[in-house]
């Protein structure tokens, strides 16, 4: 990483597009990640499904979610819970000391649709998916802001696109979000949901008006150039 106005740039040892990714998201697509579920991530995912229950109380058929992985400290499940007031909006992170900073839980700002757990965020998407396919949950926007891009190309395959996870992270939602400060990640992330033959892909460069996340914050300042990448299911 290098430094630019207060905010780090990616710094990466990769021209390019991963060289054998279209191999590793082929290899990963007729597959499902298996890792035992974390104990601690099935008490937060527990507790996100009463939130969900008792915010819909007596309700028939699949309930609407909204997800925002990798959180950090809540700003953007708020943005996300103020656009869509008549859904609830889970907001997961598995840091702590993040999520201790959650404005609503300093009194500063709240949304009464909105939720936070701490979890490891693999395991909780593969729960969540057992609620769609159990037709309990439909997630019509899975918002994924500012995952760490391991930007090492020996790195690559930790990288949510590249990983055994990503089938499972593209059947959640109807539409999938991403955002990153470093091009190369964002144009693998479409690339990656294309082989898998997600349609309506759009990669592009952004500049939010009002940015949502303290990354977004800090890069915008830094005159950093952002993307976005939209998945539709």
């Amino acid at each position: 990483m290098t430094e630019q106005r207060g905010a780090r740039t990616v710094t990466t040892n990769q021209e390019g597009l991963y060289k054998d990714l279209e191999r590793v998201v082929r290899k990963y697509a007729g597959t499902r990640f298996l890792r035992p579920v974390a104990d601690h991530t099935r008490e937060a995912f527990s507790r996100a499904k009463e939130f969900v229950d008792s915010f819909y109380g007596n309700h028939d058929g699949a309930k609407d979610v909204i997800l925002d992985s990798g959180c950090g400290t809540g700003e953007s499940t708020l943005d996300i819970a103020r656009r869509f007031p008549d859904m609830p909006v889970i907001g997961i992170d598995k840091s702590a000391s993040r999520l201790e900073r959650n404005p609503a839980g300093t009194g500063k700002a709240q949304a009464a649709n909105a939720f936070w757990v701490r979890a490891e965020l693999l395991d909780f998407w593969r729960l969540a998916l057992d609620e769609v396919d159990a037709g309990r949950w439909h997630i019509p926007y899975h918002a994924l802001y500012y995952p760490n891009p391991w930007p090492k190309q020996s790195e690559a395959t930790r990288r949510f696109h590249l990983h055994p996870i990503f089938p499972t992270l593209l059947k959640l939602g109807d539409t999938t979000e991403l955002r990153t400060n470093w091009e190369i990640y964002a144009r693998e992330f479409a690339e990656a949901a294309g082989i898998l033959s997600c349609r309506g892909i759009e990669c592009e460069a952004f500049d939010p008006e009002q940015p949502i996340t303290a990354f977004e914050r800090k890069y915008k300042e830094a005159r950093q150039q952002l993307w976005r990448v939209l998945v539709n299911k």
